[in-house]
Formats: structure tokens, sequence, C-alpha cells
């Protein structure tokens, strides 16, 4: 069985040091550059998957990552953006160009771990003749599908009716997922447009969620004192 090859591309060393370690312990070759430039000196269509962040030197993972889909030989590679800038719009923007998840610092490594298992899962399922049926700009788990662009949620391929803030909350869950997220992490990230917002909203927009997108309201999950998150 072939082993997945993994590059990380990131300018803080300390944290490739830390991600390469756990997945190397995870059965992954890994391999890291601490710029873009450095990475485009490899070898790139020899990985699997590319760990990218945005805000780099000359050359940003935006622009990278661009180059890569432009190039037919590495246009098929897997990307996920791991990157401090979570503005919806920088969202959209990376998984237009192509990447296949966003993970937003700062994340646990249980997180990445998981987001790397499974866009290698969908990877191969889709080498081995599956069409692909993920649009770039779509955030997924299981049959819960939010397409971030044109704002809208299905589950199990039904939409449903969200409001703008409980679609924003789920939106930010998801894309932490595998992240406790604290009440007040939510109200700065949901609702900083708002003059005056009480803690109890957030419960009251948490409850009405697990409600509207039916099996999968279980995936939303309360740690008492510290906030929410969605699970892996």
């Amino acid at each position: 069985m072939t082993t997945n090859r993994i590059l990380i591309v990131d300018d803080e060393e300390t944290l490739c040091e830390v991600l390469k370690i756990n997945l190397e312990n995870e059965g992954y070759d890994v391999d890291i550059a601490f710029s873009a430039e450095q990475a485009l000196g490899y070898d790139l269509k020899s990985y699997s998957l590319i760990l990218l962040d945005i805000m780099m030197g000359e050359i940003s993972g935006i622009r990278m990552a661009k180059m890569l889909k432009a190039d037919v030989a590495t246009a098929d590679i897997p990307i996920i953006f791991c990157t401090a800038r979570d503005s919806e719009d920088d969202m959209v923007m990376g998984l237009n160009i192509g990447a296949d998840d966003y993970i937003m610092k700062p994340y646990t490594l249980r997180n990445v771990i998981a987001r790397v298992k499974s866009v290698l899962r969908r990877t191969a399922t889709q080498k081995g003749g599956n069409p692909r049926t993920e649009k770039p700009n779509l955030l997924q788990a299981d049959g819960l599908v939010l397409d971030v662009e044109f704002k809208r949620c299905t589950v199990d391929g039904g939409e449903v009716k969200l409001a703008r803030k409980e679609f924003e909350l789920l939106v930010y869950l998801v894309a932490h997922r595998g992240k406790i997220c604290s009440r007040e992490e939510l109200l700065s990230r949901v609702w900083s447009d708002e003059v005056v917002v009480l803690d109890r909203t957030i419960d009251v927009n948490i409850t009405r969620l697990r409600s509207k997108i039916g099996p999968y309201g279980s995936y939303i999950v309360t740690r008492s004192g510290f906030g929410y998150g969605f699970r892996d």
C-alpha cells in the first residue's frame, strides 16, 4: 500500500514541526517548506495533499494555489488552507480557487488530522471513478451541505431555510469543526455588527439550528462553561 505524502507550506516553523510529527505518527510521509518559493522547488506532483498557509512572503498561499491549479501536473492535488484569515470572503475565495478544505487558526491537531483523513478519503474515492459531487464553495459534513457563496443549506438533499445569523453561526461552527468555540468568540465573529447581544442569543440560535438541521443537530455539541462546537 502506497503511503500518502503530505507537504506543509507555512512560515511558522514551530507549527510546521508539530504538524509534521503528528501527521507522521498517523503514518504519512511529511515534508515541510517555510515559503511558497521553497515549496515550488519541490517535486510537487509527488504529493498526495498540500497543507497551505495563506499569509506568507513574496508569494502568498492564494497565489501558489492558483499556480498549482493552472498546471495540469498539479491541478488535481488536494489543497487544505490553514490560515488565520477567517473572514467569510477569504473562505469563499480560497474554496473558489479549488481548495478542498479551509481550516482557521488557531486549530487543534485533532481537527487538522481529521480534515486530512477526510480529504484523502474523498480524493481516493474520486480516483476510483466516482464523479466529484462537491462544488468548491461548499462546506459539508455528511448529508449537511452549506453553500457559502449562495447562502444555502441543505439536509440530505432538501433545502432548509435558515435565518441569516443562524446560517452564519452554522458556517462558523462547521468551518471550525473539532474545536469548541467560546461564546465570546461566537459573539465577536458572528454578531460583530450588533451593538448589544446577550449570551442567551447564542443559546436560542443553537436550539433553532439543532431543530432545523434534523439528524445533524446532534453534531452541534455543548461543553458547559466553555461553549459550542461541531464534531468531526
